[in-house]
């Protein structure tokens, strides 16, 4: 259990911070730029958890995965690391992707198909949920840039890829089924 007596710790005064392994990288390095941009992407999910009724129980479990997420990516491969999560070490795992792709397979099923691509808007909640989308996305491309230099857990990818679609369909939901998506008219405005 992670315990902290202190908020404040002086150590990245020096513009490094510590990685689960304890090594130190600079602030701006691409692997805090992901981990940075998966705690925005889990910030936007909690303002909208907080006018979610009927799907904050799974808003709150993704928030929980996002946290695992950002410690699985704080967490250096070593050479021979096959991304299996031990006594030490939290990895996203194949069954929390599962879990979403299961989300949004039954999101799917009451839904009608689209028409058309649709705006981030309608309901309160669905402009929530398009914002963290928007944000889950940027941590996506960060994620897959740390990906394309360093070694990290496969599933850590995955699992963000899912989550955006996730939160796709979820606003689609928020907004009455789809019945308040609005929907893109190409060229409209010409």
């Amino acid at each position: 259990m992670v315990k902290l007596n202190k908020i404040y710790t002086r150590t990245g005064d020096d513009g490094t911070t510590g990685l689960v392994d304890g090594s130190r990288l600079a602030k701006q390095a691409p692997r805090m730029a992901a981990i940075g941009k998966v705690d925005e992407a889990n910030s936007a999910l909690g303002l909208a958890a907080v006018c979610a009724e009927e799907m904050s129980e799974d808003l709150f479990r993704i928030q929980n995965d996002l946290f695992d997420l950002g410690a699985d990516l704080a967490t250096p491969a070593a050479e021979d690391d096959d991304f299996s999560p031990g006594e030490m070490t939290l990895r996203i795992v194949s069954g929390q992707v599962e879990w979403l792709e299961r989300a949004i397979d039954s999101a799917n099923e009451k839904l009608e198909p689209l028409d058309s691509f649709v705006l981030p808007g309608g309901s309160e909640l669905a402009a929530r949920l398009h914002i963290a989308r928007a944000t889950t996305r940027s941590a996506e491309r960060l994620v897959a840039a740390l990906a394309a230099v360093e070694r990290i857990n496969p599933q850590a990818l995955a699992y963000i890829n899912r989550l955006s679609d996730y939160l796709f369909v979820a606003a689609r939901l928020a907004n009455d089924g789809g019945a308040r998506d609005v929907k893109w008219v190409p060229g409209a405005n010409r």
